[in-house]
């Protein structure tokens, strides 16, 4: 996904679940630095999506939010439910991205299951 597309779904295609419906973006040093730093929520339906990217940080964050580790072909390789704030996640060499949402958006979303974005 190129720069500008944003926000975009993201829906689970193997369980017909939509993740997030405004997902944005973090394709550049500094949005992939920053990622969700400093906000005071994330929204049910928002999310991020940072890439590349085979680890993260929840350092200044104030919410638990779920991660969804994928490959190239957004296939989803590794997840973590809830991680909560000041945390560090491990580094997932297979991952090419991470999905960042809402405690919980990720249901049941499992390994294997392909990611759509639309």
């Amino acid at each position: 996904m190129t720069r500008g597309w944003w926000p975009v779904i993201v829906r689970n295609a193997t369980r017909g679940l939509v993740l997030g419906y405004k997902v944005s973006g973090a394709d550049t040093f500094r949005l992939r630095l920053l990622g969700l730093m400093f906000r005071p929520s994330l929204p049910q339906g928002e999310g991020l999506l940072i890439r590349p990217c085979r680890a993260v940080h929840t350092h200044f964050m104030r919410f638990p939010i779920d991660l969804v580790f994928v490959d190239g072909d957004n296939r989803v390789v590794h997840l973590i439910p809830a991680m909560a704030p000041w945390k560090l996640s491990p580094t997932v060499r297979e991952a090419e991205a991470v999905l960042e949402l809402p405690a919980g958006a990720a249901g049941a979303t499992a390994v294997g299951d392909q990611l759509e974005l639309i």
